[in-house]
């Protein structure tokens, strides 16, 4: 079941999780983004959906601070990212968990380790039975408890993304950056990944901003859909609001998804 949006009504004054304002960012001649607006709301999941090279992974290095905009306001969690020291910066990306586009799994590591490894450099203060505890919820909340002493190459491309996702929420994450989701995946495995998306959002209560050029996984896993075009937010609405425009350029990347 899709979830409601959780966009303030008028005259509510929810804060947004994260606020981007007019943000910029070039690379020597190559504008990526030309002042980029967009607000998640808490619960919220919004996706920013563009072609490659559109400059939506850029979007996601600059909320996490891992790049800084040429000019802008980036606001995560209450905090002016371009602001905060390093240690700061640290601090709070312990709040944003990251689904990376590969998983980014240690081979060396079996699934147990791979969980594990987040808690031993950022919680140390747990127990070996409270680590146990904490693999244990986030294998069973992505339905794989049973690899827990499988290596990642002994696992499906659907299987690592699953665990990429639970090593995430294992730091129990305020919210999520998924990075093309379901990317290399066949459809039987992405309707998994959309479903898990959702179910994280419903069960862990995150919010998240999820890149992807898919628009099935776009519409099973957005409560809104923003998209990149030409370093501007081009449309913004749910995803029956943006693909009712009948602009060219967005019928282009709806048939490019559904009819080509």
């Amino acid at each position: 079941m899709k979830a409601a949006s959780q966009r303030p009504l008028p005259g509510q004054a929810a804060q947004p999780v994260i606020a981007l304002h007019h943000v910029h960012k070039a690379f020597g001649e190559n504008v990526v983004l030309r002042g980029v607006s967009l607000d998640l709301f808490p619960g919220e999941n919004v996706v920013v959906l563009g072609r490659s090279g559109t400059g939506k992974s850029v979007l996601i290095k600059i909320i996490s601070g891992m790049l800084q905009p040429d000019s802008g306001g980036v606001r995560v969690l209450g905090d002016e990212v371009t602001m905060l020291n390093d240690k700061q910066l640290q601090q709070l990306r312990l709040k944003i968990g990251f689904s990376f586009q590969h998983s980014a799994l240690y081979d060396s590591m079996s699934v147990k380790e791979n969980l594990e490894f987040p808690l031993v450099r950022n919680k140390r203060h747990l127990t070996r039975r409270e680590r146990r505890m904490a693999v244990d919820r986030v294998l069973d909340a992505v339905g794989l408890s049973q690899t827990i002493h499988q290596y990642p190459s002994e696992l499906s491309g659907g299987q690592r993304k699953r665990i990429g996702i639970a090593r995430t929420l294992i730091l129990q994450p305020e919210i999520m950056l998924y990075d093309e989701p379901t990317a290399g995946l066949d459809p039987i495995t992405s309707t998994e990944i959309n479903n898990l998306i959702r179910e994280v959002q419903q069960r862990f209560n995150t919010s998240a901003i999820i890149i992807t050029h898919d628009l099935t996984c776009a519409k099973t896993t957005g409560d809104r859909v923003a998209i990149l075009l030409d370093g501007h937010f081009f449309r913004e609405g749910s995803f029956e609001e943006v693909f009712a425009d009948r602009d060219e350029r967005v019928r282009a990347f709806y048939d490019y998804n559904f009819t080509g």
